[in-house]
């Protein structure tokens, strides 16, 4: 962190202490740590983590951050997996401020609840729970991982999800901060919704929810297309099976737009979101085979020939599959049991515990970690009968949901398929308690890597995630490693958003396996099948941001001020007065 001005630092720390509080603003190194560190990995210096309560609050910090100069980065549950939204390192050259806004999280409901105005702190959980009395539902459902993650930050992370019908979180509507060529710091209000004029207007009436007139407001100025509160494209373009590019990938330059996909380039206040109609009812699929070949027919039959897609199909390879049985079953009971509303405060005390211990040298790595599973080898079988018979026949496993009018087509499509002597395999109807255990194991699967590392740190290497999107005409998904590579790896693990043609590749590398050259090698491979990735997280410090997403980062934040080095780019100040 620069320190070489501590006058110009302290000074910003008591200024922004007059504009919070002094227990908002935590500079002692050893309190903020938890909001320094990554949800899996990532850590950085900070002169301080700041907590402001209200949005006008917010604008008066970043008012005070940029004219003293200092870097800013926006978090909210610091949920995601690429280390996107905390500092990374101690090299930046300017002072390092963390804002965080989960305590600025109301949502507002326009039109009866079928579009939604979310704050910055405001979680999909919470919003679930707003809308279900209406009978409407969020975007996005929530995974296991991300338990308490935040609207805003699905949007601005371009968050992918497991649901096929609408596509990543995306909107075209929203009210946020950017600090242009002079360095000057501007608000802008594109949420179609007339808040008044200056910035304590515009912020004040948006957290009060005291809405003038709601009204279109074009793409671009070129462009009379009325925005988009979400992308109502998705389904049309996931259905062209035989499109030779993803369906969706992190940056994709068709959905970076403003605070869609910003990454934490500006300071979003609010999205303006739709919402969608629950389902009357829905039927659930659990499909076994073991040729990656009926999958891959199954997968292009599904979106081509159904009246409308499901909505939703997520794989587990049966690696995967008896990892998470073993090494995320604690988090199944625990979610099964509390609840997902429990589940954030849970998450958050286990990672102060997880700090605390850290700084015990004498105790083992992780003991809170390996406590809770040996707790688990305690608890009762959780798994149905009939998952665990599939879990003996069959490699390839897949989940698809469908509703409706789709539920009597989609069982007739099913028979007809396996009725194929080349469509080798099985399926059955899940029953209700099937449904649900089904898909939380399927989510339940995203940590369980990050357990079994944790409690076998001596005796295996590093976790290399992947994320990826292949084409969508991608016939030959299964992956195929050459001896070179699969001989550094203790564990691939293989699960994903199938229909999507999107996959998780979680690799356990072992003991003294070079982590960078292995994933160099990986990334290398995936190019050559014209892959892209990441395909739903951001490129967080973790990976090359693609020219078109790094040029869209220069045009938000064009000094850099905002979230500098995400996506591998550069950590200085840029002066860029002439654009």
């Amino acid at each position: 962190m620069n320190t070489v001005n501590s006058d110009s630092n302290q000074q910003l720390l008591q200024t922004l202490e007059q504009l919070l509080g002094a227990d908002r603003v935590i500079a002692d190194p050893r309190r903020n740590e938890h909001f320094r560190k990554g949800f899996r990995s990532g850590e950085g210096d900070a002169l301080a983590v700041v907590f402001p309560e209200k949005l006008l609050q917010l604008w008066r910090v970043l008012q005070a951050c940029v004219d003293a100069g200092a870097i800013i980065i926006l978090q909210a549950a610091n949920t995601g997996l690429t280390e996107g939204s905390t500092p990374s390192g101690s090299d930046y050259d300017r002072p390092v401020v963390v804002i965080n806004t989960l305590h600025m999280n109301t949502i507002h409901l326009l039109d009866g609840g079928r579009q939604v105005v979310a704050l910055p702190g405001a979680t999909l959980h919470a919003l679930e729970k707003l809308l279900a009395p209406i009978q409407r539902a969020p975007h996005s459902e929530i995974g296991s991982s991300c338990l308490g993650a935040s609207i805003v930050g699905g949007i601005a992370n371009s968050s992918g999800g497991a649901l096929c019908q609408r596509g990543p979180a995306y909107t075209e509507l929203a009210v946020f901060a950017r600090v242009n060529e002079r360095g000057d710091l501007q608000l802008i209000n594109h949420s179609g919704i007339d808040l008044g004029a200056s910035p304590e207007e515009i912020l004040s009436n948006l957290e009060r929810g005291t809405f003038g007139q709601i009204r279109p407001i074009r793409y671009s100025e070129h462009d009379d297309r009325p925005r988009m509160a979400s992308d109502r494209e998705y389904a049309t373009r996931i259905r062209d099976v035989d499109a030779d590019t993803p369906a969706r990938f992190n940056a994709d330059p068709r959905r970076l737009f403003e605070a869609s996909g910003c990454a934490g380039k500006v300071a979003v206040f609010a999205v303006r979101l739709d919402t969608f109609p629950i389902a009357q009812s829905t039927r659930t699929f659990y499909i076994g085979s073991n040729n990656a070949q009926v999958f891959a027919r199954l997968r292009r039959g599904l979106l081509r020939d159904l009246p409308q897609i499901p909505l939703l199909g997520e794989y587990l390879h049966r690696d995967m599959f008896d990892l998470a049985a073993v090494y995320g079953k604690d988090s199944f009971y625990t979610i099964e049991k509390l609840g997902t509303r429990n589940m954030p405060r849970f998450f958050a005390l286990k990672g102060r515990v997880d700090a605390w211990l850290a700084k015990r040298r004498f105790l083992p790595r992780f003991l809170s970690d390996r406590l809770l599973q040996k707790i688990s080898l305690l608890l009762p079988a959780h798994l149905p009968p009939r998952m665990l018979a599939y879990r003996e026949k069959f490699v390839h496993h897949l989940i698809v949901k469908v509703a409706d009018e789709n539920i009597a087509p989609a069982e007739s499509w099913f028979r007809e398929f396996f009725s194929r002597a080349e469509n080798t395999g099985d399926y059955f109807a899940c029953t209700d308690e099937e449904a649900t255990k089904a898909m939380l194991h399927r989510f339940v699967s995203a940590g369980a890597a990050m357990r079994y590392c944790a409690v076998h740190s001596g005796e295996v290497g590093e976790l290399l995630p992947l994320d990826i999107a292949l084409r969508r005409n991608d016939m030959d998904w299964e992956e195929q490693l050459p001896a070179e590579i699969a001989g550094q790896l203790q564990c691939r693990l293989y699960y994903g958003h199938f229909l999507c043609n999107v996959f998780h590749q979680d690799y356990i590398l072992k003991k003294n396996a070079d982590a960078d050259a292995v994933k160099a090698a990986m990334l290398e491979l995936l190019d050559r099948r014209g892959a892209r990735y990441p395909a739903e997280h951001n490129v967080g410090h973790l990976y090359q941001a693609p020219e078109a997403q790094r040029k869209f980062f220069e045009q938000l934040d064009p000094t850099n001020t905002f979230n500098p080095g995400i996506g591998l780019t550069g950590k200085t100040r840029r002066n860029c007065s002439c654009g």
